[in-house]
């Protein structure tokens, strides 16, 4: 069950509070969370990239082009994976969403500019009918 707004806020001011207070503390505790997930999975991601070079060397040296192209191949999914999990990875003191980014600051982004559209387009009726 989703947390209301209030809920959110009163639990971001309480994780703020603990950073504020005992970060050593709050580190540990996130730590065996999503960010040790993502963080671990970055780490498999490069350490593939690595062996998708070799492979690419290899095929180059083996004049084995399908070696290669596997090389290529993996180290092209092992980036991919690099870069989704390095952006999916919550900042320290930072809510994870499953979404990826921060739920509150897109929100409030998108009510923004629904507001500037929806004066944009008040302005514009106002105008027409003068």
């Amino acid at each position: 069950m989703p947390l209301s707004e209030h809920e959110q806020r009163m639990l971001e001011q309480m994780e703020r509070a603990l950073y504020a207070e005992d970060p050593k503390f709050a580190t540990a505790l996130e730590g065996s969370g999503l960010r040790t997930y993502t963080r671990r999975r970055v780490y498999q991601a490069v350490a593939g990239f690595l062996v998708g070079i070799a492979l690419l060397m290899a095929g180059m040296v083996a004049q084995q082009i399908w070696i290669s192209v596997v090389g290529f191949l993996v180290m092209l999914g092992c980036a991919v994976l690099a870069v989704t999990g390095w952006r999916k990875a919550p900042k320290p003191g930072e809510q994870p969403t499953p979404g990826g980014a921060p739920h509150a600051r897109a929100s409030r982004q998108r009510r923004s500019m629904m507001n500037r559209i929806e004066e944009r387009w008040q302005r514009r009726q106002d105008e027409q009918g003068h």
